[in-house]
């Protein structure tokens, strides 16, 4: 295993990793999906319907629940279930979240590629992500 492994696993060993169902789930029930992919990605594949793009190196002080840039709606309790495209980046960055305080950071296990594998809604084109 290379060092990138361990801290895959030491980063997944802290998380409740979600299935696609269950991330649609949650945000039905009022869950912020955050997608970190990059927007060439959300052009090309769509994105979640309702979700909220992030790049990734904004993502700790847009989601940081004591970051004077964090989004309106963000603290400490709120849901977040991390989108990347396969699962891997997505989990690292939830894992960082949690570290900051987000203590219902996740990701979704197999990220937007299995969202689409599982016939959820995708919406076409790509959003800008929140500055």
């Amino acid at each position: 295993m290379s060092a990138i492994d361990d801290i895959l696993a030491a980063a997944r060993s802290t998380l409740d990793r979600v299935e696609p169902a269950e991330a649609l789930d949650l945000q039905e029930r009022g869950a912020l999906i955050v997608d970190v992919r990059p927007y060439a990605n959300r052009l090309e594949e769509g994105e979640i319907p309702g979700s909220v793009p992030v790049e990734r190196i904004h993502l700790e002080w847009r989601l940081a629940p004591d970051s004077e840039w964090r989004l309106p709606e963000v603290h400490a309790d709120l849901p977040v279930v991390v989108v990347c495209n396969e699962g891997y980046s997505s989990s690292l960055a939830a894992a960082d979240l949690q570290r900051l305080g987000l203590r219902n950071a996740t990701d979704l296990t197999g990220g937007f590629r299995a969202w689409l594998a599982a016939g959820l809604p995708v919406r076409t084109g790509g959003t800008p992500a929140v500055p």
